[in-house]
């Protein structure tokens, strides 16, 4: 999957948004890392969002951090985050189109802490931009060895690692259904009409005791540089 899915997503939704209806049933990892993050956030002086996409959670962050850099590599949602930024007025946070896929253009040892909320794991591969005895943070749904592998082959300590798989996200009919999973990287628009039948399917394979919702499986990691 390349950036033009997100820069699609950014034209469309107005950035990385999924605007569905529903509710969780069950511990939610998304919940448990933005209160962790909202703890810490403000023992760092220089921090750094990885994949911020739209910016919207970035600055949501710098009511508690001293200092943020956001950055992503779609072009479209780093124009809607700076367009927010600047309605906002916050003034300890700035955003840059950039990609894990070149060396950064950050200095050697910028933060102190790196934050990952469904970003680019490849972001451990610059750990050169992390001071010594920094911290890594992070959540994700998928590519846990991965995430296991670049912790360890870069060297990273302190290494913890924590699942979550029993909560259920349930929606109240097909169509918020159809919106959340248009969301997902990847995926494409289920609720244009051309991919109807593509829908009963997914709908089939996502009923739950009689309703509509899909399993969530995160995962939070966090770790330190030497």
């Amino acid at each position: 999957m390349g950036v033009e899915w997100y820069d699609m997503i950014a034209r469309r939704n107005g950035g990385y948004k999924n605007n569905a209806v529903y509710t969780i049933e069950g511990i939610s990892a998304e919940q448990i890392f933005e209160e962790r993050l909202m703890n810490m956030i403000a023992n760092f002086n220089s921090v750094l969002d990885a994949g911020c996409g739209h910016g919207e959670f970035t600055l949501k962050m710098s009511r508690h951090a001293k200092s943020i850099i956001g950055f992503d590599n779609s072009i479209e949602m780093i124009k809607i985050a700076e367009s927010i930024l600047e309605e906002s007025k916050v003034n300890n946070v700035s955003f840059i189109c950039a990609t894990t896929k070149t060396d950064l253009p950050f200095s050697d040892g910028q933060f102190d802490l790196i934050y990952d909320r469904r970003g680019p794991t490849s972001i451990l591969n610059h750990s050169r931009i992390l001071f010594s005895g920094g911290t890594v943070f992070g959540i994700h749904s998928g590519a846990l060895e991965t995430v296991k592998d670049r912790l360890n082959r870069n060297g990273f300590i302190n290494i913890e690692i924590e699942e979550f798989n029993s909560s259920i996200i349930f929606f109240p009919n097909e169509i918020e259904f159809a919106k959340f999973i248009s969301g997902t990287p990847g995926n494409p628009d289920y609720t244009t009409p051309e991919l109807k039948k593509e829908l009963e399917v997914k709908i089939q394979e996502n009923m739950i005791n009689g309703k509509l919702g899909l399993k969530e499986y995160k995962y939070i990691w966090k770790a330190k540089k030497p």
